[in-house]
């Protein structure tokens, strides 16, 4: 029989799946470990840019697709594809009978995912877990949940090491290994200057600006309302400042079909020096990102959590709208600004015309590590004590 030690990981949608590619990477080049990918969510939709064929043009060979689809634009709808994302993926896992299942983050799909794997009592390693985003998004509800319920956590930062501490998690459990992002950026894995001006069709002696706004959750019934000052801020950036705009489509939360739709009826109402893509891919957004900072004077607008986990690597400057990331761990290239397109469109000059400001984002610390998380992940999956019955007894350890 073979030892080699079967490594589930789930994926459950573009952005996701693309922090989780360095684990992915260093899990099947191991010799010690299989991969066993799990698909779901938006990958298998059409709606929100499906992105299977991004995973498997990555050489990546797919175990199980599992369903976990949105019937309509609303909370309920996401409650509901919760259920059934754990009938699913617990189907799944007894077809496949991973060694170790591993989730990320803080999506309705992964949590589906958490529940299924750690009811079956599979030992489950949750990546970043610890991180804020007090916003009103239901993320910090759902992350830490997930938390509660997984066996391992890698944490990508002291700080959220820290409050996966707090929440009663026992040391040996918690280990911090990075941003993994980080690993592909190092490695220049993406898109370079000239590839991103010919696949978006851009002019890189002007500004570049990629814009992401998604629905806050709590707030669906606002998100357009929230979206429209932002087309008004980069219209005049476009105007005044010669801006190119990149759009990306929102994830699929309840409110983000809305999004997608004023998206399209905005970009496609005759103007010139937008491009919106449903999805972008990994290697082309961080193209676009490292082309925003690096090589013309660019920046990253909106509300994703990749303007505060990813540009710092990148030098490149951010415009935070909103609530969405309040809380989260951000390094000094974030400038955060409301619901107002006057202030908006003020960041956006200051983020692309600013040469002293320019210069204090390009030489900014990065709070999110410097690499080699994806090794260090397999190193940890591969030597965790499985026969530890620790692993499944989970306990609650409170300083009194």
């Amino acid at each position: 029989m073979s030892s080699t030690r079967r490594i589930g990981i789930f994926t459950g949608n573009r952005a996701e799946y693309g922090l989780l590619f360095p684990i992915l990477d260093a899990v099947r080049k191991d010799p010690d470990l299989e991969l066993a990918l799990f698909v779901g969510g938006a990958h298998l939709s059409d709606d929100f840019g499906r992105s299977l064929a991004e995973v498997e043009a990555d050489g990546f060979e797919v175990a199980a697709s599992v369903p976990i689809e949105l019937s309509e634009d609303t909370l309920a709808a996401t409650a509901e594809a919760i259920g059934r994302g754990v009938i699913s993926v617990s189907r799944a896992l007894a077809e496949i009978q991973p060694d170790i299942f591993v989730v990320y983050a803080d999506r309705f799909e992964g949590f589906a995912a958490l529940i299924a794997s750690s009811q079956m009592g599979i030992p489950t390693v949750h990546v970043e877990g610890g991180d804020l985003t007090e916003g009103g998004a239901l993320d910090d509800t759902v992350r830490h949940a997930m938390t509660k319920l997984a066996h391992i956590h890698m944490t990508t930062n002291q700080e959220a090491a820290r409050r996966v501490r707090a929440l009663g998690e026992e040391e040996w459990r918690i280990f911090n290994v990075g941003f993994p992002t980080i690993d592909l950026i190092k490695a220049g894995d993406f898109d370079q200057p000239e590839a991103v001006a010919e696949k978006l069709g851009l002019d890189l002696d002007r500004p570049v600006l990629v814009f992401t706004q998604h629905s806050i959750t709590t707030e669906a019934d606002q998100a357009l309302q929230q979206l429209e000052p932002s087309l008004d801020a980069l219209g005049r950036a476009v105007g005044e400042l010669g801006a190119q705009c990149v759009l990306t489509y929102p994830n699929n939360d309840a409110g983000g079909a809305r999004i997608a739709a004023r998206l399209e009826e905005w970009a496609g109402n005759g103007r010139i020096d937008v491009v919106l893509r449903r999805s972008l891919g990994r290697r082309l957004y961080h193209g676009v990102l490292s082309v925003c900072g690096r090589v013309t004077r660019g920046a990253c607008i909106g509300n994703s959590s990749s303007g505060l986990k990813e540009t710092p690597a990148f030098g490149c400057p951010t415009v935070n709208i909103g609530s969405r990331q309040a809380g989260r761990l951000a390094g000094g290239n974030v400038i955060n600004v409301g619901y107002d397109a006057e202030e908006i469109f003020a960041a956006i000059r200051r983020s692309t015309a600013d040469d002293a400001y320019r210069k204090a984002v390009s030489e900014a610390p990065n709070p999110y590590g410097a690499g080699d998380t994806g090794p260090r992940v397999a190193g940890i999956l591969g030597a965790l004590d499985l026969k530890d019955p620790r692993i499944l007894r989970k306990r609650t350890i409170l300083e009194i």
